[in-house]
């Protein structure tokens, strides 16, 4: 059961994140298949400051070996 976990700086509407939700399961479904009974999608707002904190961090440059896909900016405050 895929569940997708996206984390964005804040600012995003609601109508914005139902339909970035809608297009990522229907794009993981082309690709991996399921159907939309099986996917699950949380979306969750940061700060700058604890984008870099937590995100940029723990999440992406602390699990490089599931990294996929790199960002293309460095850390600023560095």
């Amino acid at each position: 059961m895929p569940h997708l976990a996206i984390k964005l700086l804040e600012g995003k509407t609601e109508e914005q994140k139902q339909k970035l939700a809608l297009a990522l399961i229907k794009a993981a479904r082309e690709v991996i298949g399921y159907g939309d009974e099986s996917y699950s999608v949380t979306i969750e707002d940061f700060s700058t400051k604890s984008w870099f904190d937590t995100v940029y961090e723990q999440e992406i440059m602390g699990k490089k070996d599931i990294l996929y896909k790199a960002p293309g900016y460095k850390d600023y405050r560095k």
